[in-house]
């Protein structure tokens, strides 16, 4: 049984009801109610609580989900009332999280969310003590040692989860280090949910992500590289999708996972062309992206599913500075798909320089230097015993070549 007020934005009803299917619960009935100010003990108003147990009890539900936070009291009130479990929007999205995540860091982050989200829950959970609290000798107060104990459990897994997700966070800032040294662009997908992230992922890709039309159908970001002509390697990263009133407790605990947005060096977002409240769903992108500090990346629209608008061809659209700033596809149908690819090297291309040079056999140790920073994309020997190079190089560290490398001034300018 599913629980929502009548002044939501009809799209958080829709989303609401698309969580409630990911969870793998069957709804059987929707309650809507309007919620001018929040019942400090239900958080609904008595009528409607009273209007929810007639429910439970005619279509014998055994749990009522609420999407809106509660507070650990309401909660708690409303399943003495109900006398059935009562499940709040975080918990609804950590359940849903707990079944999707399959990597090590993912399955980690979703434990520390959900314990972080328990931990505020546990006062006055032993309430069948409470017939040994008063003033009896050696029965004095068993119920505040067994919460006290939890609370330490939890604690200490609670520090635990966090020391292993810092070591992971290492290893990710160690790999994001070495791409910035050779001057890898990263480029990382997100956007609303069921946009098709993942399609275009595996389209541009061939990494065959799992693909489902179900909120959070994959969760675990994924890594992979893709070849662009005139730019050679970029780094693309798959990101969980967002979702209006995302929890805080995600938002913490998935930092390091979001911060790979937040590192790369452009976004694209991936918008459903067709959906009704795309607009909506955007700026709660651009929401969450302020929560992560990826405010900043520059983006890429990327308009996805034209094959179910009528007269939209595949185009690319550029801004005042001649910088794609939306491209219209169908990753299920492969159009614009290119496109697409020349307008993410369109943008990268003045970030890059491309030369020719010729390198006499004296200099091997500046040979060796380009092909540790990865900027030989193609060599060859002339009759001279030269090396003819074709050079690829991010221009930070191009600049930064020429800067402090006497030999590199000389050869490569």
């Amino acid at each position: 049984m599913s629980l929502q007020t009548q002044d939501a934005h009809a799209e958080e009803i829709v989303e609401f009801q698309e969580l409630v299917k990911a969870a793998d619960v069957s709804e059987l009935t929707l309650i809507k109610g309007k919620l001018a100010t929040p019942n400090q003990k239900y958080f609904l108003g008595l009528g409607k609580v009273e209007e929810v147990l007639e429910a439970v009890n005619a279509l014998e539900a055994n749990v009522v989900i609420v999407n809106h936070e509660l507070s650990p009291s309401q909660n708690r009130n409303l399943e003495r009332f109900l006398k059935v479990r009562v499940v709040d929007r975080t918990a609804l999205i950590l359940d849903i999280f707990a079944q999707r995540a399959e990597s090590f860091e993912g399955k980690l982050q979703v434990e520390l969310a959900q314990l972080t989200h328990i931990s505020s829950r546990l006062v006055r959970m032993w309430t069948h003590l409470d017939s040994l609290r008063g003033g009896s000798v050696g029965l004095r107060g068993p119920g505040e040692s067994q919460l006290e104990m939890d609370k330490r459990m939890i604690g200490l897994r609670i520090k635990q989860l966090k020391i292993k997700l810092e070591k992971v966070q290492q290893t990710r800032a160690q790999g994001q280090a070495l791409r910035n040294r050779l001057g890898v662009p990263v480029v990382a997908l997100v956007g609303y949910t069921n946009a098709g992230k993942s399609s275009l992922f595996n389209r541009l890709t061939d990494a065959g992500t799992y693909v489902e039309d179900k909120l959070f159908a994959t969760l675990d970001p994924k890594h992979r590289t893709l070849f662009l002509e005139n730019i050679g390697d970029v780094v693309l990263i798959d990101t969980v999708g967002f979702i209006s009133k995302l929890p805080h407790e995600l938002v913490t605990a998935f930092h390091s996972t979001l911060q790979s947005a937040a590192d790369a060096d452009l976004l694209l977002e991936v918008i459903d062309a067709g959906d009704p409240e795309r607009e909506f769903k955007s700026e709660q992108v651009a929401n969450v992206l302020v929560d992560i500090g990826a405010e900043a990346v520059p983006r890429i629209q990327v308009n996805n599913k034209i094959d179910l608008l009528e007269n939209v061809e595949p185009h690319v659209i550029y801004n005042d500075e001649q910088q794609p700033s939306a491209v219209w596809i169908s990753a299920e149908k492969d159009l614009g798909i290119q496109a697409l690819k020349d307008a993410i090297g369109d943008y990268f291309k003045d970030q890059h320089v491309t030369k020719n040079v010729v390198l006499p056999p004296s200099q091997g140790r500046l040979r060796a230097k380009l092909f540790a920073l990865n900027a030989v994309k193609n060599e060859s020997v002339n009759e001279q015993g030269e090396f003819v190079m074709a050079l690829l190089m991010h221009k930070a560290e191009w600049d930064r070549l020429l800067k402090h490398d006497v030999d590199a001034q000389k050869y490569l300018n």
